[in-house]
């Protein structure tokens, strides 16, 4: 077999290694444009996990790094003069220099032949290699002429990084936040050998720009980097090593290989270096690969081809959670606006990984301090209360914890009246305690209806139904119910057993922003005219007054998803040339009269707004724009907004996974300073907690959790063990309560076994000991 390596970096060479370790027989030949001792960067970073790896695939290779690297055990994140440390985290620092001869060293040892000063620029010379592996870093050149192959995209993202070097020692991980005159600047900092520590310093394009700083000019960066960093810094300098500004590039490649071409580390994916070492990520993916070639040495295709499925789905999961972190840290600015322990926890989970649990086993006294700390801001009598069970104010309307329930269409409705079905179903989430309930859509008119099977909310008989379900939750339990009043729009006059699916009979006609079908197969809507503008808000007010006749707490107003006032907002759906068009102030008139007519007949009941804030989709709604329409409806007196997103058109490329919106509720509310509920794929009570210390929101909302399991709020009670001292008094109706205890019980063994387990799959430390 004959393999041919381009490019000297850890990846390519740690694939060589463990490859000719184990087909002695093979010819590896690596490539490297650059001399032996030539080094970019400064220190790379390594878990325990990792290093784990390292000690079964290759002893020597590990021992020869262990032995060259700075450990340590402790986090501390420090913003202006404040600090706190954080225990329970392994990880190493090595020199890059260091690592790359280790590396070197290893594969002479093996009998990998190493070529420097080696510059390739055509590869058809090496056709009879059986694997030629582009190693070549995250400007591989290589790569970059084979892009159409590869299906190479390349994001180039909006802060501006140096990386430099210090003499400044330092016994743990560091983020060190400054806020400056020109805004705010994070340095990442390890000391990866004695006496000497990397900085990253990083801040967005507009305090780079009012800093002054100069791309190439490297002396007078880390000059004024020294000076606002001075305190951080104790007197030493920084050093650089081609220490230029850059912004950092988005790998992604949809394809790794083609015919005997492949490629590795940051040539193949790019991932953030705030969510760890690209190193790492490199020598992961040549152990993969590594492990597809020896399996496969008669086929490289196959070869290859494994190893694509055996890395894809871990290293599309890293490249994702470093994503999220690599947005948390473009938004500084907004962070630094938080007081400092849940800033400190907002950066510890800000890639959505670390949760208050997984926190707590890494660092008890740190997790209480974060939820003691959330307590005492909102004036619970108990510090050590689980975030999820504190009450919550909203307007006049105090709830008795802040898990929600998502307005979720049950279509078994007949002409909008809510059946025994949906008294079921409302009221045993009710009974099984969670705070808010909200309504699937009520519909503000037969023809404001998604299906036949929709609840609506314009006649008398809908209003007893709907009182019957909300006495009952009062005089029953501790819960409030919403009800979400809407608008189809262009999305209306569908099966209620396929929402894709128009009617075939008994089908109304569409109305909306603008005539534009939401589906080829769709009837185009009737774009409004005044008429209908008038005739739809008063709709809305009429369905407001028997909100409140009909015994509901609360009303949520859907503005989302593509329906009909969300098709105002949207330019995708929204082309009217007249007031209600063209600019944001314009296509944003006529959802905001609804809310304040709303608001007229509400008085002091609460107000929450559903509200779209991306259409996941190019051309869709701005940032800008959504900022506009979240400061009118904080403004006209909206109590809360609902967060959600996409789903306006059909061509929408969302990008989904747990608590995938969170995000996005963390913007609106920290930047309106207005409060949020959030939702998308949170499953459990854990990261429930986490997003309420984190501050992404004020409510969390849950969908699919509650269908399978309608008492899931007091099932996390006693996961818990919240008033493990007195369960009798957590709000359970008094019928069930003698299922309390027995519950508590079985909940407290479960969970410590569960804890016992967790310990046990813990990584081992591959600390020295001195």
């Amino acid at each position: 077999m004959k393999i041919t390596v381009i490019g000297g970096g850890p990846g390519g060479m740690y694939f060589s290694i463990l490859t000719k370790k184990r087909i002695p027989n093979a010819q590896i030949d690596i490539y490297e444009q650059n001399k032996a001792d030539d080094a970019f960067g400064f220190g790379v970073v390594f878990s325990d996990e990792t290093l784990s790896e390292f000690l079964s695939y290759d002893p020597r290779s590990y021992e020869l790094i262990r032995n060259s690297f700075a450990y340590w055990d402790n986090l501390d994140v420090a913003r202006d003069g404040e600090i706190v440390r954080i225990e329970g985290n392994g990880f190493c620092g090595c020199s890059r220099k260091t690592l790359l001869e280790l590396l070197q060293q290893r594969c002479r040892e093996e009998g990998v032949n190493l070529h420097f000063e080696a510059k390739v620029d055509d590869v058809s010379q090496f056709e009879d290699s059986d694997l030629v592996l582009f190693a070549d870093g995250i400007g591989s050149q290589m790569r970059g002429q084979f892009e159409k192959e590869f299906g190479t995209e390349t994001e180039m993202r909006k802060n501006r990084f140096i990386w430099c070097g210090s003499t400044r020692p330092l016994d743990s991980f560091t983020y060190f936040f400054r806020n400056t005159p020109y805004g705010a600047f994070c340095a990442h900092s390890y000391q990866y050998e004695e006496g000497k520590s990397t900085f990253i310093f990083e801040c967005s394009q507009e305090t780079y720009d009012k800093a002054g700083f100069d791309e190439r000019d490297e002396a007078g960066s880390l000059a004024k980097l020294e000076e606002l960093f001075k305190e951080e810094l104790q007197g030493h300098k920084l050093i650089g090593n081609r220490s230029w500004w850059r912004t950092f590039p988005r790998i992604y490649n949809a394809n790794w290989y083609f015919n005997n071409k492949a490629l590795i580390g940051d040539a193949k994916t790019s991932a953030h270096f705030s969510i760890g070492s690209g190193t790492k990520l490199a020598m992961d993916c040549a152990i993969g690969l590594s492990d597809a070639v020896v399996a496969n040495q008669d086929n490289m295709e196959k070869a290859l081809a494994d190893y694509t499925e055996r890395r894809r789905t871990p290293v599309d999961m890293i490249q994702h959670a470093a994503d999220v972190s690599l947005q948390w840290f473009e938004d500084i600015d907004r962070h630094m606006k938080l007081d400092f322990d849940t800033f400190s926890f907002a950066v510890m989970s800000r890639s959505k990984k670390i949760t208050i649990e997984n926190q707590a086993r890494r660092d008890k006294k740190y997790a209480q301090r974060i939820i003691q700390n959330f307590n005492k801001r909102n004036h619970s009598e108990d510090l050590n209360t689980p975030p999820a069970f504190t009450t919550y104010q909203l307007g006049n309307l105090k709830l008795n914890n802040r898990i929600a329930m998502s307005a979720m269409g049950q279509y078994k409705s007949v002409d909008g009246v809510p059946g025994e079905w949906d008294f079921v179903h409302l009221s045993s989430r009710a009974v099984g305690g969670t705070g808010l309930i909200t309504t699937g859509l009520a519909a503000i008119s037969p023809t404001g209806r998604i299906t036949p099977g929709c609840y609506g909310l314009y006649n008398d008989d809908q209003v007893k139904a709907w009182k019957r379900i909300t006495d009952f939750i009062h005089e029953n339990t501790d819960s409030k119910i919403a009800v979400q009043l809407g608008h189809s729009g262009r999305k209306g006059s569908c099966q209620s057993t396929n929402l894709g699916k128009q009617l075939t009979e008994g089908a109304w006609p569409l109305i909306s922003a603008d005539a534009i079908a939401f589906r080829p197969e769709f009837p185009t809507p009737k774009a409004m005219d005044t008429e209908d503008l008038n005739v739809v808000k008063q709709q809305f007010v009429d369905a407001t007054k028997r909100a409140i006749e009909a015994g509901f707490d609360a009303v949520e107003l859907q503005m989302h998803n593509g329906f009909l006032l969300a098709s105002f907002l949207s330019p995708l759906t929204n082309k009217r040339q007249d007031e209600f068009g063209g600019s944001i102030e314009n296509r944003a008139k006529y959802p905001l009269e609804i809310v304040n007519a709303m608001k007229q007949v509400l008085g002091d009941k609460p107000l929450i707004v559903k509200l779209n804030v991306t259409d996941w989709h190019p051309e869709g709604i701005t940032k800008d724009e959504v900022e506009y329409v979240a400061k009118q409806l904080k403004n006209l007196g909206v109590d809360m907004i609902n967060v959600s997103t996409g789903n306006t058109v059909i061509d929408q490329k969302p990008f989904m996974g747990r608590m995938w919106q969170t995000p996005f509720s963390e913007w609106i509310r920290n930047t309106i300073e207005i409060p949020t509920m959030t939702s998308g794929r949170i499953e459990t009570i854990d990261q429930v907690n986490t997003l309420l210390l984190n501050a992404r929101a004020d409510l969390v909302a849950l969908g699919r959790p509650l269908l399978t399991d309608p008492y899931f709020v007091q099932t996390a009670k006693a996961y818990e063990q919240y008033k493990a001292d007195d369960p009798m008094s957590i709000g359970i109706p008094q019928p069930y309560l003698g299922g309390a205890a027995v519950q508590y019980m079985k909940a407290k063994k479960d969970r410590e076994e569960f804890e016992q387990m967790k310990k046990e799959l813990k990584p081992v430390s591959h600390q020295l000991k001195k």
